[in-house]
């Protein structure tokens, strides 16, 4: 179950100079990539103070997957290390996230009408309360995707929704509404709405492709929801998340969408730099480390791998590598120490490359071969990797430089939200669950 590439292909003008730069190798955790990332003046912005202890925003407080702590079990059943299961009205893939004893995600009903958040009670799985948005006019979705798949972020102080053409929404910790904002027509989304907001400093930033041409990145107050401003982008097909990072001392919001990757200054929403080379379809979120930005697009399309802090056009300056195939179209990508880990969910194919020279050093199948398999976005701690696919399967990898699968945990259901991980428990959202899974 093991082969390699030949070659590498699609290298920029300045990859042999940039990769040869002193990228220093990381130890085998994810925290040690961090670290090497701040060695080499480029890392994630991470949750900060009391949020660094709860999974409070989409991919957890890294922002890239990274689990903290211990005491998490890597093998579950229907039977085994269930700890609480119960029901989830109405139909949604959003991610859940978690603030103290809560787990909010999103729903929908009334095929799209009705939109909601829903609180949880962390502790036992019991509903709590829902939130329903101002109902409006449901853009036409893709069947995978549906009218709920933004996962919510929080601050501590309130929880913060995009619900598509039902605007964004921030309700406090009771279920009460606190505003409410329109984002302007979004009915010519391809296949619907799916990105989530992130949440840097006092501004909630989201971006939304249209096939209009219509297509922005904006910036909200987290207070009151005023646009703070609002920057048109050439993109027209994509469903990804930005990411806010520190390139060198400047903080910069990442956008990898259609054909290019883009940086924004989060103070003015003004275009920093772009980069070429992705595909026209783009999901994945982009993670950070090794001094990179990596960027994966389209159906098993390019990663690729820049350099950030440039200005203008670095597409030759500035790309340090490209590899043409085996990249996610919907799952994104994991870095845990030296290692770029993915999932081709066209064909079930895992990829593990060096991360500072793209260098392939192996690939494997995870389970069937099946077209769009995977959705969920993996996830890492102690040395093994969790890559769930959408018939509930996780296989247990172990991190390193042979593909190795140690074991698959099976849910017994459809899933296509990330899982969330707090305090020695995952949390996953099924097709019509909400399961707790810890050690019994």
């Amino acid at each position: 179950m093991r082969f390699r590439l030949g070659r590498l292909l699609g290298w920029s003008s300045a990859a042999a100079a940039l990769a040869a730069a002193a990228l220093i190798a990381a130890g085998s955790g994810g925290r040690s990539a961090s670290e090497e990332a701040d060695t080499n003046g480029v890392s994630m912005i991470e949750v900060e103070g009391e949020g660094s202890k709860y999974w409070s925003r989409w991919r957890g407080p890294s922002g890239q997957g990274w689990v903290e702590g211990g005491g998490y079990p890597d093998k579950w059943s229907p039977e085994e290390n269930i700890l609480w299961k119960v029901p989830v009205e109405g139909d949604g893939n959003s991610s859940p996230i978690i603030w103290g004893d809560r787990i909010f995600l999103l729903t929908s009903t009334e095929g799209g009408n009705q939109r909601s958040i829903l609180c949880y009670r962390r502790s036992d799985g019991k509903m709590l309360w829902e939130a329903p948005a101002p109902s409006a006019e449901p853009e036409r979705t893709y069947p995978k995707n549906g009218h709920a798949s933004s996962t919510v972020a929080t601050d501590g102080k309130r929880v913060y929704a995009y619900l598509g053409s039902a605007g964004l929404m921030a309700v406090d910790f009771e279920g009460k509404r606190v505003w409410h904002q329109s984002v302007g027509d979004v009915s010519a989304a391809f296949h619907g709405t799916a990105g989530s907001p992130l949440i840097y400093k006092d501004k909630l930033i989201l971006y939304q492709d249209l096939r209009s041409g219509d297509s922005w990145v904006a910036a909200f107050d987290t207070a009151t929801g005023k646009q703070l401003w609002r920057t048109p982008r050439p993109g027209k097909v994509g469903w990804g998340t930005p990411v806010a990072i520190k390139a060198n001392g400047r903080e910069e919001i990442i956008v990898s969408s259609m054909r290019t990757v883009f940086a924004y200054d989060p103070d003015t929403g003004g275009e920093l730099w772009r980069c070429s080379g992705s595909l026209f379809e783009v999901i994945p979120t982009p993670v950070v480390g090794h001094g990179m930005v990596f960027a994966s697009s389209g159906r098993a399309g390019p990663t690729l791998a820049i350099k950030p802090g440039g200005s203008g056009d670095v597409t030759e300056t500035n790309l340090v590598w490209k590899v043409s195939k085996g990249s996610p179209f919907v799952p994104s990508p994991i870095l845990y120490g030296e290692n770029l880990y993915m999932v081709n969910d066209m064909l079930s194919i895992a990829t593990c490359y060096e991360a500072k020279t793209g260098k392939v050093k192996w690939q494997g199948r995870m389970g069937k071969a099946s077209r769009e398999g995977f959705s969920a976005s993996p996830v890492a701690f102690d040395g093994k990797i969790f890559f769930t696919n959408d018939d509930g399967q996780t296989f247990v990898l172990q991190a390193g430089d042979e593909f190795k699968v140690l074991h698959v945990n099976e849910l017994g259901e459809r899933v296509l939200a990330s899982p969330a991980l707090v305090d020695g428990k995952w949390y996953f959202r099924t097709a019509k669950h909400l399961v707790a899974i810890g050690a019994s």
